[in-house]
């Protein structure tokens, strides 16, 4: 399939795409992923939603409680739009870096971009100066859109020939200041559908982040594959959730779905696990959007609020215990909808939802997808054996010049990582991430079992299993775990959790030791870094047994 004519008059990102040789096989199964071949995203998402639904549909609301409607916020995004093009002077195909808390005006940042037919270099809020300088390096990113509260860090990155732009203060410069003055309509730009629309970068749960460019088309197919097939929103439904906008599980989760649908979403500025009940119960959310642990930590405050307004709760991020599902179904009666997704692929594309959830699974294919398990070989395994999932859809891997793309892209499929099962029944179980089993004397042992064992202990709130280095063994099973406040970290505690290990699983995945510790380290995003725990020297002051 050759590339349509771009519209890009900065070729950079078209230019760095990945020999065609090393994408993977794009699928177009659905009669809806059949896009044309000129698409502006921003506009589908925004334009098209106003005619099909009307002006005065809410569409985001903060914190606060204020509300924007589908046709504020066009006109803001149509503002901004304007501001790059005449006044920043950003020609299609620039890469313009958005960073900020989850405020509507983010999201408008971004709409903006993709309207302008530039290429939106989304990042984390709390990113530090040298990851972002690094990040723009490799973007090359000469503009940049950045909420007044965030703008210390990307000065003190320092990169060449970055023009920043803050919004949301008072100086004459402000960008808000600058979109007043442009009230009219701007008409998007006449993008291709294989645009490069924007560069995610990965989350860095390995440390070594890589930056993902999806097209036009892609930030669609992602709506109308997961979101429609799965999620099924409805134009009455408000979402919520804690993942960032500069993390494409939030962007899709917060802006992407809701806007397809015609529905509208709360966005926090602070979205923990505590913040998030009570937003539920205040603005009546229908849909929310967060990961495993922010679920295990709600149970302990469901009481405390009213939650009767949830009809679908999405986790993803990491995986789901069966033990977490239970319990939230158990005390809500929803039954959470567990979900695969990277960054390289933009969003969710293993699911189940309603009747056809089977707890302890991820679930199937998502409607759209094609998912297998495979060997060292790319050949699939039998039923019931452990390998690698493999993965293709609407939707492809393509970093931006990096040679991991040949590790990532093999024999025309997506491989994330992960071992996985694939059940008789077709649904495929998660086993761990590929670089998380654990060889100990022989024995291969998934980190994430040993993990979910723990955490059906009413004492432990997280846990997290890797391998250390063992003269004897090669490797030995370690547990890192929080407790609930006011338990002892003392060795008859870590002789209690490891005999309750014993008890439901084989001897030798039991923890030779476990740690206990304030936190575990996460990503912004709340993705486990157990690459920070295999590299941890054994803290003298932690109970280990």
């Amino acid at each position: 399939m050759e590339l349509t004519p771009s519209a890009h008059r900065d070729t950079f990102a078209r230019d760095h795409l990945p020999p065609r040789e090393q994408w993977p096989e794009l699928l177009f199964d659905l009669p809806e992923l059949r896009y044309p071949d000129r698409l502006n995203c921003g506009a589908e998402l925004l334009d098209r939603t106003v005619e099909r639904f009307g002006a005065d549909r809410p569409v985001f609301r903060d914190g606060a409680g204020r509300v924007w409607t589908y046709g504020e916020l066009r006109s803001r995004v149509d503002g901004i739009a304007q501001v790059l093009a005449h006044d920043l002077g950003v020609v299609p195909g620039n890469r313009v870096l958005l960073r900020g808390p989850t405020t509507p005006w983010l999201a408008a940042c971004w709409l903006a971009v993709m309207k302008a037919g530039a290429v939106a270099v989304t990042v984390l809020a709390g990113a530090r100066a040298p990851e972002l300088a690094v990040m723009c390096r490799m973007a090359r990113v000469g503009h940049a859109l950045c909420d007044v509260r965030a703008v210390d860090d990307l000065v003190r990155a320092e990169v060449p020939g970055l023009r920043i732009t803050a919004y949301g203060g008072d100086a004459p410069g402000d960008l808000l200041r600058l979109a007043a003055r442009h009230p009219g309509a701007y008409e998007a730009v006449d993008t291709a559908a294989d645009d490069v629309a924007l560069i995610a970068f990965t989350s860095g749960t390995t440390g070594r982040p890589k930056g993902c460019m999806h097209f036009h088309r892609d930030v669609l197919a992602v709506a109308d594959t997961f979101s429609a097939r799965v999620l099924r929103p409805s134009p009455d439904d408000l979402f919520a959730g804690s993942p960032p906008l500069g993390f494409t599980f939030g962007l899709g989760g917060l802006v992407i779905f809701p806007m397809r649908a015609g529905a509208s979403a709360l966005l926090l500025e602070q979205a923990g696990p505590r913040q998030l009940l009570p937003a539920v119960a205040e603005h009546r959310v229908t849909v929310l959007f967060t990961a495993p642990t922010a679920y295990r930590v709600m149970l302990d405050e469901l009481d405390g609020y009213d939650t009767a307004s949830l009809r679908r709760c999405v986790s993803a991020g990491e995986n789901l215990p069966a033990a977490t599902w239970r319990a939230w179904y158990e005390r809500t009666g929803l039954r959470l909808i567990n979900g695969i997704g990277a960054t390289e692929l933009l969003h969710i594309f293993v699911s189940a939802a309603d009747d056809a959830i089977r707890p302890g699974t991820t679930g199937v294919p998502v409607p759209g997808w094609h998912a297998r398990v495979v060997d060292d070989h790319g050949e699939p395994v039998p039923d019931g054996q452990e390998g690698y999932l493999a993965v293709r859809g609407p939707v492809g891997c393509r970093y931006l010049a990096d040679p991991r793309q040949g590790e990532y892209v093999r024999h025309g499929w997506n491989i994330t990582g992960d071992t996985y099962v694939r059940e008789p029944d077709g649904y495929l179980r998660y086993v761990a991430r590929a670089d998380d089993m654990i060889i100990s004397a022989g024995y291969n042992i998934a980190g994430p079992q040993v993990e979910e064992t723990l955490l059906a202990h009413p004492d432990v709130l997280e846990a997290a299993v890797v391998g250390h280095p063992d003269e004897v063994r090669g490797q030995v099973v370690v547990a890192y775990t929080v407790l609930r406040d006011g338990l002892p970290r003392d060795d008859a505690t870590a002789e209690a959790l490891r005999a309750f290990v014993k008890d439901r699983l084989v001897p030798y995945k039991c923890p030779r030791r476990i740690v206990f510790l304030d936190a575990l380290p996460r990503t912004a995003t709340g993705k486990l870094q157990r690459f920070r725990l295999r590299g941890r020297d054994r803290p003298e002051d932690a109970p280990v047994k």
